[in-house]
């Protein structure tokens, strides 16, 4: 289905600029301190999901060939994200550190909610930026990223994620019965790893060595230093600690949601260290209308995935009947991976199901349920 959507009309980007909503919250919970410290983890997780419940599916798709002219609207979010980003986290590490009104306790959940904000958004912006063609996006992306200390994300998602999805070979692909906490520490480890490594190949291809300066990760330690001297400057000690747990709630948001992406879904494997290609079916699908507003349509990851370089407002919404859907949309999925049983009692039958609609030929799911690498490379 294809929708008519007016793209050049302010007022359909409009539902996604929903985002900037949490930069007020985050000033009424520093400069007020008490339950409104937790106005951020609250609007982001419960009001979604209830505005998911009262409004519902998105199933329009949208012209896939509209050009870049056209989206002035919806790229402009991302663009003026990170700079807003930025000042909000620096400015709540000057004030909340030495803010006389805010016990330990408050300054703590204020962060926490910092938190949610970077990884929640500014990661997510970070992922669409990353994709993109032009430099100035790109180095938007490594901006957000150096806040929360997961610079080597943007290595590890094209380089690995995007080639290996579904198979050992990725990291960031939830195995069957894995649970959340067991995957988090895995991915944690090998994460950095991975891309450290697919970088140093690709330029080991260029005949240079990882000590290039054309190696990226030079950037990303570069980055990060500076935000962690920023903080130290403005904060003393108090504002390091506060962004290294802003920092971590992030990439736990981060690692929340590629958990629930592809868990249990698995390519299939052809011999010879050969997968089959990625297609839609390879990854959760969710066409729930709030939450694909304030993830900018993270949740359409099927497509994504099959056409990687389809900017946020043309990605495209699959049918059950082609990709698998998610029963909720983020916010209250990455709820539910937090307790492992709940979890698995809600998609290990999902996963099941797939198994057996997209491949009922493989009677042996062993070699695949695996967290190491079984197969030939």
């Amino acid at each position: 289905m294809t929708s008519t959507t007016h793209f050049t009309d302010i007022r359909a980007a409009m539902p996604f600029w929903m985002s900037l909503l949490l930069v007020p919250l985050a000033l009424i919970g520093a400069t007020q301190g008490g339950w409104t410290v937790l106005l951020l983890p609250l609007f982001t997780w419960y009001f979604f999901t209830l505005l998911d419940a009262f409004l519902g599916l998105n199933l329009n798709n949208a012209d896939p060939q509209t050009g870049d002219d056209d989206l002035t609207w919806y790229r402009a979010i991302t663009l003026i994200w990170p700079p807003i980003q930025f000042i909000l986290l620096f400015w709540m590490i000057w004030y909340v550190s030495d803010a006389a009104h805010l016990a330990a306790l408050e300054k703590i959940g204020m962060f926490f909610g910092i938190g949610v904000i970077t990884g929640t958004v500014g990661i997510n912006y970070a992922h669409e930026l990353m994709h993109q063609k032009s430099k100035y996006e790109r180095w938007m992306g490594d901006l957000l990223l150096s806040m929360v200390l997961y610079s080597h994300f943007r290595s590890e998602h094209l380089q690995v994620h995007h080639r290996h999805i579904g198979t050992p070979r990725d990291p960031v692909s939830a195995r069957y019965n894995e649970g959340f906490f067991r995957f988090f520490l895995r991915v944690l480890r090998s994460s950095p790893k991975s891309a450290f490594a697919a970088e140093k190949a690709m330029l080991a291809r260029r005949d240079l060595p990882w000590t290039s300066l054309k190696n990226p990760f030079w950037r990303y330690w570069v980055l990060q230093a500076i935000m962690l001297g920023l903080a130290i400057f403005l904060g003393g000690w108090t504002g390091l600690a506060l962004f290294l747990w802003q920092a971590f709630i992030a990439i736990w948001q981060l690692e929340l949601v590629n958990y629930i992406e592809h868990y249990g879904l698995t390519r299939k494997h052809l011999g010879d260290g050969k997968y089959e290609h990625v297609k839609p079916q390879h990854s959760w699908n969710a066409a729930h209308k709030a939450s694909n507003w304030l993830l900018i349509n993270l949740q359409r990851h099927s497509d994504h995935h099959y056409k990687p370089d389809r900017r946020f407002p043309l990605l495209q919404n699959y049918t059950e009947a082609d990709a698998p859907q998610l029963p909720h949309g983020y916010p209250l999925m990455t709820m539910a991976a937090m307790i492992p049983p709940l979890w698995r009692r809600i998609m290990n039958p999902r996963v099941r199901s797939w198994r057996q609609m997209y491949y009922p030929e493989i009677t042996d799911w062993t070699p695949y349920n695996k967290a190491t690498n079984p197969m030939p490379r």
